[in-house]
């Protein structure tokens, strides 16, 4: 679902991809991806009746979430909620506003715990393609991702492992997630768990184009 084009919706989009297009090596942490994070936000309001300048900051959350990256690479989301900060401070941006964007990014932590709707939106869209079709294909650009920026190697077995912990630990936070994606998180663990035994046994399986 597109985000509605308001002059500062806009604005922000032309900062963040200004900011991440310079980025090497980031096959996941991508504009697309904070792209796609805003929009889920803008869609998942919609389906949980929020009031309308809500959206507005749900998406600009989306939007920012990731922006940290053209610092440094981890424990970050304090600096990107800073980046967020100053941009929509230089806009003259409400700062009421400002602060509640703030939390909201900062709830993408992946051990954060939300306090209210907003941040289960937005911890729901930033999760969100591990519940899609192109599952595989952007958690394998994320292990490519990791490897290129820290130089190390991950043995495909280990990235499995972790990946179904991630799955089995997850849980959806708002009603609509939970009703559109739960057939889709069960098929995706599935299939990374005939991947792994097949990794075991030492044998080669494919479950899509991706892997």
């Amino acid at each position: 679902m597109e985000i509605n084009e308001s002059k500062i919706i806009k604005k922000s989009k032309a900062y963040v991809n200004e900011l991440l297009v310079t980025l090497e090596n980031h096959y996941y942490h991508q504009y697309g991806h904070s792209l796609e994070v805003a929009e889920r936000a803008v869609y998942l309001w919609k389906k949980e009746w929020l009031c309308e300048e809500d959206l507005e900051m749900l998406a600009l959350a989306g939007l920012f979430h990731d922006t940290w990256f053209v610092l440094q690479y981890e424990n970050n989301e304090e600096i990107w909620a800073k980046i967020a900060k100053n941009f929509l401070k230089s806009i003259l941006y409400p700062e009421d506003k400002i602060e509640t964007i703030e939390k909201v990014i900062l709830a993408t932590k992946l051990d954060a715990q939300p306090t209210n709707i907003y941040e289960e939106i937005i911890k729901d869209s930033d999760l969100d393609n591990l519940w899609r079709e192109d599952f595989f294909k952007k958690w394998n650009n994320l292990k490519q991702e990791i490897e290129a920026i820290k130089n190390i190697k991950i043995l495909d077995i280990d990235w499995q492992h972790w990946y179904i912990t991630l799955l089995k630990k997850h849980k959806f936070y708002t009603k609509t997630q939970q009703e559109e994606r739960k057939e889709k998180k069960q098929d995706n663990q599935k299939a990374l768990e005939r991947v792994l035994k097949g990794l075991e046994e030492n044998k080669e399986i494919k479950v899509c184009k991706y892997m």
